[in-house]
């Protein structure tokens, strides 16, 4: 069971994933082998986040609290520190979905409480969490009140009760995220000085997360443009922007960048992301960005079309049973437009409040903050290709990479390994080189010719094949090769390098899925 369980934490996440950390937990519960299960369930917690099933983190979560208070014995105090770090994840599920009961996810928190203070451990992660519920409710004193508490028991940043470099500490989440977080609130309270002043110093700061200072700029984008400071506003957007595009995790931002575009008279840029990420919808991270991105969806649609573009067509794929189609912007206003209102009524019915439908009704009626044309996006002219611009593109993008001695740019994006080079003469030519995270058994080699083929076949980049490591097994890889003799603008080498990373990182979860 111990190999399918290694067998099930290699899988990628989804559905595939969940139903074999399924098999294992029924297999260890019939065995009765509680340290497997305990494992198998906190892997399975983190798939089923991943796959956009929050509903069932608690009842996996309870078990695993009830298991350890029968025989803490069992579990190494590094585990029942990340099960604290668990708890406050299972309550934070309660605002992601509707099929989170309101009751039992307030006893869970009073749980939370009652063993920090028995532990006398700081609460002021729990003040956060009560802040949060209070704010989904609708209850906006009481969410004052807590965040209140919680900024005025905040630890110095460096202590052990933050969360860093992997290791949970009592908080749960990390010093660079927790003023991002406060901005939204204070933000969706319409205290646009406030969220400036809580969000602007992660963007000054050295830290390592590497959410930041993407997560910080969306919160900064609308207060910002509130606030009049219209072209910190538009770069907040363009930079956070490049970077929430290409990761799932980064779903629930979205909304804020549709909205954004709707608010800064930039309804046709709207409407452009909205036709990217509509598919996405279809699959989001869980029901609250579901929500979220339909009602500012909407409103991007309503103000496009009060623009004159509600007869343009974006295409929305097919999914399930649902056959594809190409709506005219008007008719996908009224489509999620009900998306919205039918998970506000699931919150509200569940909430026993009806603040969720009136916020998306608030936000269904926002009229612009400046008119079309007082936002530029932009870019600025570059000359012949360098390792400055390269840098440029990523740096504007929020990425983490590292330049060896011959100027090779190299990073981890997710599921690969992908490096950056000039070429050529006049190292005029951009050889961007993706290598998959999976290997292959040597074995195998027929195999991953066959996919490298199939692959080569049906897409345009990256051009992929196959590598031996001379180590007993395969490497699986893609370039995109480029000749920019006659240079190019910032707009056409970031083009070039947000389309490589999008392809690489597709083509490595297609080499992560193989059998």
């Amino acid at each position: 069971m111990s190999d399918a369980l290694a067998d099930a934490r290699d899988l990628p996440p989804g559905p595939a994933k969940v139903a074999e950390l399924d098999a294992v937990v029924a297999a260890a519960d019939r065995a009765g082998d509680v340290r497997l299960g305990f494992e198998a369930r906190l892997d399975l917690i983190d798939a089923c986040l991943d796959a956009a099933e929050p509903a069932r983190v608690l009842g996996l979560f309870a078990w695993c609290r009830a298991a350890a208070d029968r025989e803490p014995l069992l579990f190494s105090d590094t585990e029942l520190a990340l099960l604290r770090y668990y708890h406050l994840w299972a309550v934070g599920t309660f605002r992601a979905s509707p099929g989170v009961g309101r009751a039992e996810a307030e006893a869970l928190l009073d749980d939370l409480e009652r063993r920090f203070r028995e532990d006398q451990r700081p609460l002021f992660a729990v003040h956060r969490l009560r802040a949060e519920v209070a704010d989904h409710v609708g209850d906006l004193a009481a969410a004052r009140e807590w965040l209140a508490r919680c900024d005025a028991e905040l630890p110095p940043p460096g202590d052990a009760a933050w969360f860093s470099d992997g290791q949970p500490g009592d908080a749960g989440f990390c010093p660079s995220c927790y003023p991002a977080d406060r901005a939204f609130l204070h933000a969706a309270w319409g205290d646009w000085a406030a969220a400036v002043a809580v969000a602007e110093p992660v963007l000054r700061s050295a830290g390592a997360c590497p959410e930041q200072p993407e997560r910080a700029l969306a919160a900064l984008m609308i207060p910002y443009l509130r606030l009049g400071r219209l072209d910190e506003a538009a770069a907040a957007h363009l930079r956070a922007y490049r970077r929430h595009r290409l990761d799932r995790a980064s779903f629930p931002l979205l909304a804020d960048h549709l909205r954004f575009c709707a608010l800064a008279g930039l309804a046709g840029r709207g409407v452009d992301l909205l036709a990217t990420h509509l598919g996405d919808l279809d699959d989001p991270y869980d029901e609250l960005s579901a929500m979220r991105f339909a009602a500012a969806g909407t409103l991007v649609c309503r103000r496009a079309t009060a623009e004159g573009l509600g007869d343009r067509r974006v295409h929305r794929p097919a999914h399930g049973d649902r056959p594809a189609a190409d709506l005219t912007v008007r008719e996908l206003g009224s489509v999620l437009a009900a998306v919205a209102a039918t998970l506000a009524a699931r919150f509200d019915a569940r909430n026993g409040t009806d603040h969720q439908s009136r916020l998306v009704g608030e936000w269904l009626t926002e009229l612009p903050v400046v008119t079309g044309g007082a936002i530029l996006l932009d870019d600025v002219a570059v000359g012949p290709l360098t390792l400055e611009s390269i840098m440029e593109v990523l740096d504007a993008r929020g990425d983490h990479y590292a330049v060896d001695e011959d100027g090779l740019v190299g990073g981890r994006w997710p599921g690969a390994y992908i490096q950056f080079e000039r070429l050529g003469e006049r190292r005029e030519i951009l050889q961007v080189r993706v290598v998959a995270e999976r290997r292959l058994p040597a074995g195998r080699l027929l195999e991953a010719y066959e996919f490298c083929n199939a692959w080569n076949h049906d897409k345009l980049m990256p051009k992929a094949y196959v590598h031996d490591s001379g180590e007993g097994d395969l490497l699986v890889a893609g370039e995109v090769t480029t000749d920019l003799e006659h240079g190019a603008t910032t707009g056409q080498l970031a083009t070039l390098i947000n389309a490589a990373i999008a392809t690489g990182t597709t083509f490595a979860a297609a080499v992560a899925e193989l059998p």
